[in-house]
């Protein structure tokens, strides 16, 4: 049975016409009505799709703002009540913000840089931190140490302070908005913006008052913000192509915009701020106005609204919802997107439609080609063949060979160009692959050798701290032994260093150890470490190296890493370095008194030496070990000359008077004619001087008054015993009084590891006494209780008013030896000293406390002593005090 299928009806049309073009006809027909039709139902849906869109886009952009900013706003929330927990623990006070400047540089650096912490009590007391990079601070202080003037102070990565020329002159922080703010609201809560009296900016503020247990207003903590960062977020969000996003207030005033216009502008250098239909932004001016007109009032806007309005014939989307909070924040934040910005997207659409229509389209010709071509075998074919490029080790055998078929032969040609290809790249790739690898491993070893960098740091530091403490501890040092001292750190320097030489070098002295001129280094100490030796001699005269010795009077440390090209070091190269092949050096300068005596010289041979940051902190300790050093052997050495010099005041005791009345006109004479020719001099009476005379006269003339007034002095202590001593009044802090005192006496008290301390209650008024006599009396107390106290003791001062503020007691109490009862009659009788198994080691001239007795008196007060063997002493004054008039 045979059928003739498509032979009749309407494929009779199609007779003598190849199958190829009926197929590819077809199919360009069903391609076109579906391009067409396509095309038709996008236009028409697109526009319903776009109010969708927007509709969505403007709802999910405004919760992503609202979000953020509710977390940008909580942050202060969270800083404030961190704090408020420290302080109700009390860790730290409001009353005492010199313990906050620390922690508050501590809690910048876990917050953003545009986060500013302040503090301010109602003492009129104010500190401001503000981050500006990784290792700066900002610090802003004002209080009764800065006058109540504000200084703005620079702190770096070392915690080194340095003051900016900016002060702010009667600064009160309660006047400050975000202060108010808290005060008002009596609870966390934000300030209205306001501009800041330091910078040309706008700020906002968070702020938590702080109140006692008794509800008494101490202070406020706040968290200042830039209105910039609050644009910056603003940013961070892409709305659309020329979408924008913009935060005013209920006032119209803008608050911050997701473009680069400032909320405010400048007016004689100060910021004045914008309302949102003042913007220079056309945009934002535009929907700020349609607002205005819509709305009348922004008040009334208390819920989400979505609408459209156009500008210049072209529709924009807006969307604008309230965002309040119980902290005082109500603005309104606006989302505005420019319908062109989604109907451009349409039309790209439309046309990527087209475009993927017409690919169908040529795609659907191919396929009819193919299938009128009918080709079953060799696709089979190409099949089979194509298995075996699956497997790339057998690619090289993978060869199509296609013969009679003009397209099938291009097929597979381009097969086997493909194939080819392939194989290039897989070879490519094994090779990227291995030469990954290879680089993964250079990569580790190079860690690895950092690690154990590290590790060779961290036990370089741990070194060195070793031996700073072994210095600290070393007997040597502490009596001030130069020659023993200088060995121990020359050598301890030497091997922790690893370096060759190590030397200490002073200028020249006399033969008593006074520094006298510059002229010369002598070198007191030399260790060298190859050959475990030390020497000493060397000199180094100024005249044969100038400009070393100006680099070394110019810099605290000179870092030489290579001495053959280094310029501070070339006068030594010849003579000094070459012949030792010292290739690198440090030499760190010696200070005493403010002034450079000498240094410490580190000497590298053969290879040249980068001088790592933990090494040159290591040698400016080193430095100051020796000066302390130095110090200490000053100190003996006038210990001992005080010694001598007071035996020789008791031996010449009996004729004190009569020499005193006699040279007081001998010597008040000759100073009084000094300072008068010193007078004019400086007044260029007898012509002009140079700036290094008038520094020369100046200092002659500042030691003639001192030695005019250590003669009155001498006199004043003679009139002591005949009453002829005058008290000079005037109105004295206490605690500075008393804080004094014991800065006096601390050297003695380190000598024998004696801690000192004050117990002054707070805010004491001042007293009216004579300064200058009443500190004596409580240094001759204090270096008495620290004369007969032990190693390790304690001293300290006590002070504490009557009950009716008539008297204020002052007692020094040590923990020393004490005396017996019996004894105390005896202290205050003139050259007479209570003297037991452990006082008669105690130089003294017994007129200490016979003087302390007597200015108390003239003052009109009491001293009265009381002490247990073996349990310690108390001395207590007893002066008038009243309170100071308002």
């Amino acid at each position: 049975m045979n059928k003739n299928f498509g032979q009749g009806g309407a494929f009779s049309l199609f007779k003598g016409v190849p199958l190829r073009r009926i197929l590819v006809a077809l199919f360009l027909l069903q391609i076109s009505l579906a391009v067409g039709l396509t095309a038709y139902l996008s236009i028409e849906n697109g526009q319903k799709a776009v109010n969708e869109v927007t509709s969505e886009l403007r709802r999910e952009i405004g919760n992503r703002v609202e979000q953020n900013l509710q977390t940008y706003l909580s942050t202060p929330r969270q800083v404030l009540g961190s704090n408020q927990n420290i302080i109700d623990m009390g860790l730290l006070k409001i009353e005492n913000l010199a313990t906050w400047e620390s922690y508050l540089i501590e809690q910048l650096k876990i917050f953003p840089d545009a986060l500013i912490l302040t503090a301010s009590n109602e003492q009129q007391e104010h500190l401001a931190v503000e981050k500006l990079n990784d290792r700066e601070f900002l610090l802003r202080k004002a209080g009764k140490s800065t006058g109540y003037d504000l200084y703005t102070y620079k702190i770096d990565s070392q915690g080194q302070r340095t003051q900016l020329p900016e002060v702010i002159k009667n600064y009160d922080a309660r006047s400050r908005p975000d202060y108010q703010t808290a005060v008002t609201a009596k609870k966390f809560s934000f300030s209205q913006i306001f501009t800041p009296l330091t910078e040309p900016t706008l700020l906002i503020g968070a702020s938590q008052p702080i109140y006692n247990s008794q509800s008494q207003l101490l202070g406020v903590n706040s968290t200042l913000t830039h209105l910039s960062q609050i644009g910056d977020l603003l940013q961070n969000i892409k709305v659309g192509k020329s979408g924008q996003i913009f935060i005013i207030e209920r006032s119209g005033l803008l608050v911050a915009s997701s473009t680069t216009e400032e909320p405010f502008r400048l007016q004689n250098g100060k910021p004045i701020r914008l309302a949102a239909s003042q913007s220079r932004n056309s945009f934002t001016q535009a929907t700020a106005k349609y607002l205005t007109t819509k709305f009348n009032s922004f008040d009334q806007i208390e819920s989400l609204q979505q609408l459209d309005f156009s500008v210049d014939g072209k529709r924009q989307f807006l969307e604008i919802r309230p965002l309040q909070s119980e902290s005082n924040i109500n603005w309104l934040i606006v989302v505005a997107v420019p319908e062109a910005d989604f109907i451009g997207q349409l039309n790209r659409n439309t046309q990527t439609t087209i475009f993927l229509c017409l690919g169908v389209l040529g795609l659907a010709i191919l396929l009819g080609i193919i299938t009128a071509r009918w080709l079953t075998q060799p696709i089979l074919y190409f099949s089979n063949t194509i298995k075996d490029l699956a497997n790339f080790t057998n690619c090289e055998d993978s060869v199509v060979k296609v013969q009679g078929i003009k397209e099938l032969e291009v097929l597979g040609e381009s097969f086997n160009e493909m194939a080819q290809q392939l194989q290039k790249k897989f070879t490519a790739l094994t090779n990227k692959n291995e030469e990954l690898e290879l680089q993964v491993k250079q990569r580790t070893q190079e860690l690895q050798q950092e690690i154990q960098e590290r590790i060779n740091n961290e036990q370089k530091l741990q070194q060195h701290h070793q031996v700073l403490v072994e210095l600290a501890n070393h007997k040597a040092i502490s009596e001030g032994s130069l020659e023993t001292a200088f060995k121990v750190i020359t050598e301890k320097a030497a091997n922790a260093l690893e370096v060759e030489r190590v030397s200490v070098w002073l200028f020249d002295s006399d033969a008593y150890g006074e520094l006298r001129q510059r002229t010369k280094l002598q070198c007191i100490n030399l260790y060298e470490r190859s050959n475990q030796i030390h020497s000493a001699g060397l000199e180094r005269n100024l005249a044969d190296y100038l400009i070393y010795f100006k680099t070394l009077a110019a810099s605290s440390t000179i870092i030489v890493t290579d001495t053959r090209t280094d310029l501070r070091v070339q006068e030594l190269w010849d003579e000094l370095l070459k012949p030792k092949n010292i290739v690198s050096l440090i030499d760190s300068s010696i200070w005493v008194g403010g002034k450079v005596v000498g240094t410490v010289l580190y000497e590298q041979i053969d290879t040249p030496r980068t001088w790592k940051l933990s090494e040159q902190n290591f040698v400016s300790s080193i430095a100051e070990f020796v000066t302390l050093t130095l110090e200490i052997c000053d100190r003996k050495r006038t210990e001992s000359a005080l010694r001598e010099a007071k035996e020789a005041v008791e031996v010449a005791n009996r004729a004190k008077s009569t020499f005193l009345e006699n040279i007081s006109h001998d010597l008040r004479n000759p100073l009084s004619s000094i300072l008068e020719t010193t007078q004019g001099l400086q007044s260029e009476v007898y012509g002009p001087v140079s700036e290094e005379q008038r520094q020369s006269l100046n200092t002659l003339e500042s030691s003639g008054k001192n030695l005019l007034e250590l003669i009155n002095q001498i006199l004043e202590f003679t009139d002591t015993e005949s009453t002829k001593i005058k008290l000079q009044l005037a109105t004295t802090s206490i605690q500075e009084l008393c804080n004094s005192s014991l800065s006096f006496v601390k050297h003695l008290a380190f000598q024998k590891n004696i801690r000192l301390r004050a117990q002054i209650p707070e805010e004491l008024e001042p007293i009216q006494i004579d300064e200058v006599r009443i500190r004596q009396v409580f240094i001759n107390l204090l270096t008495n209780a620290i004369k007969f106290t032990k190693e390790g003791g304690e001293v300290w001062i006590e002070v504490q008013p009557s009950s009716t503020n008539e008297y204020i007691f002052f007692s020094v109490v040590d923990t020393g030896i004490g005396m017996l009862s019996d004894d105390l009659f005896k202290l205050f009788q003139p050259f007479v000293q209570v003297e037991n198994s452990s006082t008669r080691r105690s130089p003294g001239t017994g007129l200490g406390l016979v003087m302390v007795q007597k200015i108390v008196e003239l003052h009109g007060g009491t001293v009265h002593a009381e002490s247990q063997l073996g349990r310690g002493s108390r001395f207590t004054v007893k002066l008038p005090w009243k309170k100071a008039r308002e």
